[in-house]
Order: C-alpha cells, then sequence, then structure tokens
C-alpha cells in the first residue's frame, strides 16, 4: 500500500502554518518508482559484521547481567533512557520533525544522548527519517516495509541504499539543520563523541564509582544496552510498519503497536504518526505508553521547551471517520 496524505491534506487538517513547517514529511504522492529491473543489492559486510558482533556481544551481557550489582542495573537503565531520548525527543520529534522547540541546553543534552545511541549522527538520522516520510514504502524509502520484516528491522543497514533514496535525500531542503550549530558540533566531532558516550562512559561509572568489573561494565550498560536500543528502534520499522491495527488511515502501512511503543518509550503510535507526523506527542494519548512526551511536557514545564505542536481532537476524529478502519478507541 502507498500513503495517499498529501500537503494539501496536512493544511486542510491542521492549518497552513504548521503544514509550511512540516513540508519535508508530508508524502510525496507525486513519485513514480522507476520500471524495470531493481539494482543489485551490494552487501555491505563491515556492517553485517560488526552487527553480528554486537549481537554476540549482547548476549554474552544477557548472561552476565544476573551478577550485576543493582546499582549497575540501574545504571544501564538510565543510559537507556538517555540514548532513547537523544532518538524519540531529538533526532526523531525535534529535528526530524520540528515537532516543538527546544533550547540550547536541552538541545545539548539530546545531541549527547543521540550520540551515547550511536545510530548516526542527527543530521544523516534526521534526512533519512524525513526521507522515509515523505516517500513511504516506495523504492526511495530507506527501510521499506514492503521489502519484508527483516530488511525494514535491519537488513537495509546491511545493503547499499537504493539509488532512489540518495538521490531523493539531497534534494531535501535541510538548511534548518545545517544552521543548528549542535547538529552540526556533533556531525564533526561525531566518532569522538560515540566512542566515549555509548562505550567509555557506560562502561567507566560502574567500574569506578562502585567497583563493578571492568568486562561486565562493558557488555551489560555498554553492548546489551546499546543492542536493546538499537532493536527498539528497529522496530518502529518493521512491525510498526506491518503489525497492530490502522484506526487513522488504513491507506497506509504504519500501524498502532502498544508494544513497540513500550520498549521504544512512545514511538510505537505509528498510524497515528504518519497521518499527523508535526504532533510532537505522536499519539492522541498524552502520555499512555509514551515516556517521550512526558519528558518533552516536563521540559515546557521547566522552560526548557516551546511551542509543541498537535492535533485538535476535532480534527483526530474527523480523520478517524473519513480514513480510519474503524478501530479506533478513545481514551
Amino acid at each position: 500500500m502507498t500513503e495517499t496524505r498529501t500537503l494539501h491534506d496536512v493544511k486542510q487538517q491542521n492549518g497552513a502554518a504548521v503544514a509550511e513547517t512540516s513540508v519535508e514529511d508530508v508524502f510525496d504522492d507525486t513519485y513514480k518508482m522507476k520500471e524495470g529491473p531493481k539494482p543489485p543489492r551490494m552487501l555491505v559486510w563491515r556492517n553485517i559484521i560488526l552487527m553480528t558482533l554486537l549481537h554476540l556481544g549482547a548476549l554474552y551481557g544477557l548472561v552476565l547481567l544476573p551478577s550485576a550489582s543493582v546499582s549497575t542495573v540501574a545504571w544501564t537503565a538510565v543510559c537507556y533512557l538517555i540514548s532513547a531520548l537523544g532518538v524519540t525527543a531529538g533526532a526523531h520529534r525535534l529535528w526530524s520533525h520540528r515537532s516543538y522547540k527546544a533550547s540550547f541546553p536541552l538541545r545539548v543534552f539530546l545531541a549527547l544522548g543521540n550520540s551515547m545511541a550511536f545510530q548516526n549522527d542527527i543530521y544523516e538520522w534526521a534526512r533519512d527519517h524525513r526521507v522515509h516520510h515523505k516517500y513511504s514504502e516506495t523504492d526511495a524509502d530507506p527501510h521499506n516495509a514492503t521489502r519484508g520484516f527483516f530488511f525494514a528491522h535491519v537488513g537495509w543497514l546491511m545493503v547499499r541504499k537504493h539509488p532512489d533514496v540518495v538521490e531523493k535525500g539531497k534534494k531535501l531542503e535541510l538548511s534548518d539543520l545545517k544552521a543548528d550549530k549542535v547538529v552540526m558540533f556533533q556531525r564533526r566531532h561525531y566518532k569522538l563523541s560515540v566512542v566515549m558516550l555509548c562505550f567509555v562512559v557506560p562502561m567507566m561509572v560502574p567500574w569506578y564509582f562502585w567497583g563493578e568489573s571492568l568486562v561486565l561494565a562493558y557488555f551489560v550498560p555498554g553492548l546489551l544496552r546499546y543492542a536493546v536500543m538499537l532493536n527498539a528502534t528497529w522496530l518502529v520499522n518493521s512491525a510498526a510498519h506491518l503489525y497492530g491495527n490502522r484506526p487513522y488511515d488504513k491507506a497506509i502501512n504504519p500501524r498502532e503497536n502498544p508494544f513497540v511503543a513500550f520498549s521504544a518509550i512512545g514511538e510505537g503510535f505509528h498510524n497515528y504518526h504518519h497521518t499527523f507526523p508535526f504532533d510532537y506527542a505522536t499519539s492522541e494519548f498524552g502520555v499512555k505508553l509514551n515516556i517521550t512526551t512526558a519528558f518533552i511536557d516536563l521540559m515546557c514545564f521547566m522552560g526548557l521547551a516551546t511551542d509543541p505542536k498537535s492535533v485538535s481532537k476535532e480534527v483526530i476524529m474527523a480523520r478517524v471517520k473519513r480514513t480510519g478502519e474503524g478501530s479506533h478507541k478513545s481514551g
């Protein structure tokens, strides 16, 4: 299935002002996939080897987990939350969709969390995500779910991008990202920041402050936490595009998936998100299964974030009646 929402639809839904800030994440129904044979898949062996080693290390971390101290388990959870917020509240809702505004200190925190998550720098992550929304479930979608669960989950990182992904990515308007000094600073120093924040800091804190062994500290808050965070994010691309209901728009693949919402701290309300990509909460249910929304609300309360964009209940219900599959439940 292909997504049928256009820029005109968004303007009708919630006003031209919101639409104009969201042009780059609105589905482009003028794009046509090229006919003829598909380009051959070119394996990226470096990524395949690194992903294999990472998951083997994470399995060893799982074996070591029962031996970890309570403090180390708590630290692992803290690292998971910080790295998750760097993706969900940062690269996704702030920088990809511009669904709210963040102060300089908050942007620095989210950039640090994003480096701890190690999922490409903010600029590249946001660029690819905008391409994903603009050309969802086509050859120009980096993790096109119509190519199957494995491809959408991790396979897309194991092969060279389809030429259309590269071509469309180069044509996006990304001046907002280029103008953000935090984004560009992180991009310039990304490799060093990843080494320090994704691996060294999670390992050294338990070792230095409460005497955890370096081996356990490396494999549990380091590799195990990193691998679980990666897969939680990947589930948004795979499971949330294939399994669940579609109460807002039955003509698109993205689904509402509570398990993904729980593991990815709020990113599993995916049928809603692809219908209203500019909504800072990615859901109509507030903080329910949505730690990221609770975090952004807290930042707004503290004055560190402003202007969270949302969709009115009337607009949501009108869309449910017009394009939903009849599975909508309020509350």
